[in-house]
C-alpha cells in the first residue's frame, strides 16, 4: 500500500471530545469531530486503547481486546465511526497493545488459579518472596516483578504491576493475538499501531543486569522479527497500515523492522531525538534543549533509513509526551512563529506524519501546579519517588510539570467556551491553562493561524511528489542554530530552512537559494533570499520554479 504522502491525525479519545457531557471524551465525540480532521487534511486517525480496561493506565492496561470499555461508548458507536470516516476517506488506525495485558484480563484471572495453560501465558518465575527472579525495573519505577503469595511465583510486569507481560514464546499466545487482529479488520479498520511491540521477545533465561535496568535483555529481543514477520504473514498486515512503537531501539532494528523487503511494519517511533533534554539520560532529570544533538540524531536516523530502505514515523509529540512548543520551541513571545517552525522541520523529511490532537493548534503543555491535579501513573508514581529521594515538593512539581504525561493529554481545545467547547461538563482533567487563547474555532477562521499552517503543510505534501518519495540531504550541518535539508526527486528539488533560536541568524542563504521562489513560510514575507537573514524561529521552504 502507499504510505509515503499520507498523514495521520492521533486521537487520545479520553481527551478529544466528549458526546454524552460525562466529562469523558468518547468514540461519538471521535465521530462528531472527524470532519473536523478531514478539513485539516489528514487521511488516518489513530486511536488510542478505548477497549475495555481498568484504566490503571488510561487504557494501555487490556482487560478485553474485543470490547470497547463502556465510557467510551459502544460496538454500534464503533461502527458509525468505521462508516463516517469511510464517507470521508479517512482510515481508523487502532492501537494495540500486545507486549501485556491488565491482571483482570480472563487470561491472566485463570493464571491466578493456577491453570497451567493460562500461567503459561505470562512470564512467571518460582521464587521465595524476598528475592525477585531478577533485578529489573518497571518503566514505571521500582521492581519489574511481583509476587503472588498462593501460586509462590513472580510475574513480569515491564510496566505498571497491574500489566502483566505476555508470553510470547507461546504459539497460542500469537495465535490469539493475530485473532484479534482478524477481529477488528473485519469490522473497516485500516491500520494498526503496535505499543512498544519490540520489548515482546524475552530471552529464554533471565539474568541480573549488573549495568542497568534490564532492558538491554528484552529490548529488540532475540525472536522479535521473526515473531513481526509471523504476524504480518498470519495476520494479514499486507493491506493496512501499520506502525511500531520502539522503546531504546536501534538504527539497525528499525530498519529491519520497516524495510518493505523483511515484510515486518511499514515504518517505526523511535524517541531518541524526544530524550535530547533528559540529563545523564534520565527522564526526570532536566537539562535544556541539546539542539546539537536534537540534529546529529534526526539527520543519521534519515540518513540512515534512507540508505537502507526503511521508513520512519514522524512526529514530536504524542500521548506520552510533554506539548512540543513548549518543549523544543518558545510558547511565549515567539509562540505561533516556534510552533510552525517546528512543524515544517518535521513533517518535510523523509517518513509519514503523525500529528497529536492539539498539535495543530500549537497547544502548550498543562501547567498544573500540585500533584493532586496530575491522573498519570507514572506521573505520580515519580512525584513520590523525587521527594522520597530529597527534593522538595516545588522541586518535584517543576519536573513533573515538563515531563509528565498529563501535558499531552489536557482535553482538545475547541472553543473558548467553558471547559474549551470538549464538554459541557467539568472534564476529567484539568485544562492546560492557555485553554482560553487558543482554539479550534478561532483558528479554522484565521488565515495566520498554526491550524491553516498545518492544513498548507499537508497540502504541500500531498501535492509534492518528492516529499514523499525523494531523497533528503542535510546541510549546514555544523551549525546548531539552523536546520536545513534539501529534498530532491528527479530535477525537481526543495529547501527546508528553519532557525531553531529565538535570535535573527544569518547565513549564505542568499547563494543556497538562488534560481528558487519561497513555497512556505512562518512569516506573513520570506525574504530570507535576499538579505541573508532569518527572524527568530523562522522557517521557509524554497524550490524551484520549474518544479511546481
Amino acid at each position: 500500500m502507499n504510505f509515503k504522502n499520507v498523514t495521520v491525525y492521533q486521537i487520545y479519545p479520553k481527551s478529544f471530545y466528549d458526546g454524552n457531557n460525562d466529562g469523558i471524551g468518547d468514540l461519538p465525540g471521535i465521530t462528531r469531530k472527524l470532519d473536523y480532521i478531514r478539513g485539516l487534511g489528514a487521511d488516518y486517525i489513530w486511536i488510542t486503547p478505548f477497549f475495555r480496561s481498568p484504566q490503571r493506565d488510561n487504557g494501555y492496561d487490556i482487560s478485553d481486546y474485543r470490547q470497547i470499555e463502556p465510557m467510551y461508548g459502544t460496538m454500534a458507536d464503533f461502527d458509525a465511526l468505521i462508516k463516517k470516516a469511510e464517507s470521508l476517506g479517512i482510515g481508523v488506525m487502532l492501537d494495540m497493545v500486545f507486549n501485556h495485558t491488565s491482571t483482570e484480563h480472563e487470561w491472566f484471572q485463570k493464571a491466578l488459579k493456577g491453570d497451567p495453560r493460562y500461567l503459561d501465558y505470562y512470564i512467571f518465575r518460582d521464587g521465595s518472596p524476598d528475592e525477585p527472579p531478577t533485578n529489573w525495573q518497571s518503566k514505571f519505577g521500582g521492581s519489574a516483578w511481583e509476587y503472588v503469595p498462593h501460586l509462590k511465583k513472580w510475574y513480569l510486569h515491564l510496566f505498571d504491576k497491574t500489566q502483566a507481560d505476555l508470553n510470547w514464546e507461546n504459539p497460542e499466545v500469537r495465535g490469539q493475538l493475530k485473532d484479534v487482529i482478524r477481529f477488528w479488520k473485519s469490522r473497516g479498520v485500516k491500520g494498526f499501531r503496535f505499543d512498544v511491540i519490540n520489548l515482546i521477545s524475552k530471552p529464554a533465561v533471565l539474568e541480573n543486569d549488573l549495568t542497568g535496568d534490564g532492558r538491554r535483555f528484552y529490548t529488540d529481543g532475540p525472536k522479535v522479527h521473526e515473531y513481526l514477520k509471523e504476524l504480518h504473514r498470519e495476520a494479514g498486515l499486507d493491506d493496512v497500515l501499520t506502525v511500531g512503537e520502539m522503546s531504546s531501539t536501534s538504527l539497525e532494528n528499525c530498519i529491519g523492522y520497516t524495510s518493505p523487503r523483511e515484510k515486518e511494519l511499514n515504518m517505526s517511533f523511535s524517541f531518541h531525538h524526544l530524550k535530547v533534554d533528559y540529563r545523564n539520560g534520565d527522564k526526570w532529570e532536566l537539562q535544556p534543549v541539546d539542539y546539537r544533538k536534537l540534529k546529529d540524531i534526526l539527520e543519521t536516523w534519515q540518513l540512515g533509513m534512507q540508505t537502507h530502505g526503511g521508513w520512519n514515523a514522524l512526529f514530536w509529540c504524542n500521548h506520552d509526551q510533554p506539548r512540543t512548543v513548549s518543549r523544543f520551541g518558545d510558547d511565549g513571545a515567539y509562540w505561533k512563529e516556534s510552533a510552525k517552525m517546528l512543524a515544517t522541520l518535521m513533517y518535510l523529511m523523509r517518513g509519514t506524519p503523525y500529528i497529536y490532537q492539539g498539535e495543530e493548534l500549537g497547544m502548550k503543555n498543562a501547567g498544573f501546579d500540585s500533584v493532586g491535579q496530575y491522573r498519570d501513573v507514572e506521573s505520580r508514581n515519580y512525584y513520590n519517588i523525587l521527594t522520597q529521594k530529597g527534593l522538595s515538593d516545588k522541586d518535584a512539581l517543576e519536573i513533573l510539570s515538563q515531563r509528565s504525561r498529563d501535558n499531552g493529554r489536557t482535553p482538545m481545545q475547541w472553543t473558548d467556551s467553558r471547559y474549551a467547547g470538549f464538554s459541557e461538563n467539568e472534564p476529567w482533567i484539568g485544562l492546560s491553562e492557555d485553554s482560553k487563547g487558543i482554539c479550534a474555532e478561532r483558528q479554522q477562521n484565521e488565515k495566520d493561524s498554526v491550524f491553516a499552517y498545518f492544513k498548507s503543510l499537508i497540502e504541500l505534501r500531498k501535492n509534492e511528489p518528492l516529499i514523499g518519495e525523494g531523497n533528503i540531504e542535510f546541510l549546514y550541518s555544523e551549525r546548531e542554530d539552523i536546520f536545513c535539508y534539501r529534498r530532491s526527486l528527479g530535477n525537481r528539488e526543495m529547501i527546508v530552512l528553519c532557525n531553531l533560536t529565538p535570535e535573527t541568524v544569518y547565513g549564505d542563504f542568499a547563494k543556497l537559494l538562488t534560481g528558487m521562489s519561497g513555497r512556505l513560510g512562518n512569516y506573513p514575507d520570506i525574504s530570507v533570499q535576499t538579505d541573508g537573514r532569518l527572524r527568530p524561529y523562522e522557517a521557509v521552504v524554497y524550490q524551484y520554479k520549474a518544479a511546481f
